[in-house]
């Protein structure tokens, strides 16, 4: 039985790295499939279908991490854009449920439509279940939150959302890559993949359930989105796919080319494995803190002068709404954390 440890070798990091949840670090295949992409490009080796071979590839890899058909997935370069179809497609004056501290990339396609009547609500994480009441059209929130690393209680979530027929609308992009996912009883997922996912910048992925791809307009309509890309070049018939492919961003070649191994790698080490090693570590750190475990790799923890410790010992962390955040991953070691707790000590 393999674990964690037997993939080491497939990265390089220095000492240190505890930012996984500003960007994640690209594994060997990953990194060695853009340098040869990047060198076919820099001579004109090949054509560009090859390259996006890659996109179908991660679309089918992703499908797969979170429990979905990759027929109910789409790609695209950005959380916001990918939101920006379903918040169209809300009635005027629906009223959307969020965190108070959810990342904007989740809040502002929502909030545009304010002129129309639309009103978005953020409470604070440990109220937001008990603000899922009639009247809430959607909640729209992270399963994991960005600065403070909390995970969200999903069961919860899907249960109150339904009672009142609120549509469930998650952002996964701290997520997906260390924490399990189902998406069962989810309207929307949508993921940034070059945190966790450990791809480069630019690729993006989308869940739609059947029910919500007919309510949503297919607002980037495209050539790429045809349900014959290479027979929608030009001209003014649009025949778009009949799957949540109508939903596609033309794809950045190159983000998706590093994209497909570092997702299929982390199919095959198996993220209940990646789940455990990394809590393991963020509790091993927390534990170093004087703070009781927890259930996330992020660690969001008030610790006077961290920033600056940090920057004095080469440590690479963040801090996000004043306090020291940092993050636990695959590539992540126990002397990591024993260098992050040595710092402060």
């Amino acid at each position: 039985m393999t674990d964690v440890a037997d993939f080491a070798h497939l990265w390089e990091p220095q000492p240190g790295w505890l930012n996984t949840a500003s960007y994640g670090l690209p594994p060997r295949p990953a990194w060695d499939a853009l340098q040869a992409a990047l060198a076919d490009w820099h001579v004109g080796a090949t054509s560009w279908e090859p390259w996006d071979g890659s996109t179908t590839r991660a679309r089918e890899s992703f499908a797969r991490l979170i429990g979905a058909s990759a027929a109910d997935v789409f790609v695209g370069s950005t959380v916001s854009a990918a939101v920006s179809p379903i918040a169209s497609a809300l009635p005027d004056g629906a009223k959307v449920l969020t965190d108070s501290v959810e990342f904007t990339s989740n809040v502002f396609p929502w909030q545009v439509h304010t002129d129309r009547g639309v009103e978005v609500v953020g409470v604070p994480t440990g109220e937001l279940v008990a603000a899922i009441t009639p009247g809430v059209d959607v909640v729209a929130v992270s399963l994991v939150q960005s600065s403070t690393g909390e995970v969200l209680d999903l069961p919860a979530v899907i249960a109150a959302s339904k009672q009142i027929g609120a549509l469930v609308v998650l952002d996964a992009s701290q997520a997906a890559g260390w924490l399990p996912i189902e998406v069962t009883g989810v309207d929307a997922l949508v993921a940034h993949s070059y945190k966790w996912l450990m791809a480069p910048r630019g690729a993006t992925f989308g869940y739609l359930s059947p029910e919500l791809q007919e309510r949503c307009r297919p607002l980037h309509a495209n050539w790429y989105a045809a349900e014959d890309v290479h027979g929608s070049y030009y001209g003014t018939k649009m025949a778009l796919a009949p799957d949540a492919r109508r939903f596609d961003q033309s794809p950045a070649w190159f983000c998706f080319v590093g994209a497909a191994p570092a997702l299929e790698l982390l199919e095959e080490i198996g993220v209940e494995k990646i789940h455990a090693h990394n809590l393991a570590l963020a509790n091993e750190f927390r534990a170093g803190l004087g703070l009781p475990p927890g259930d996330s790799a992020i660690v969001s923890a008030d610790v006077p002068g961290a920033d600056e410790a940090f920057k004095r010992a080469g440590i690479r962390a963040a801090v996000r709404d004043g306090r020291l955040r940092a993050s636990f991953h695959v590539y992540s070691t126990r002397a990591d954390v024993r260098l992050a707790l040595d710092a402060l000590a």
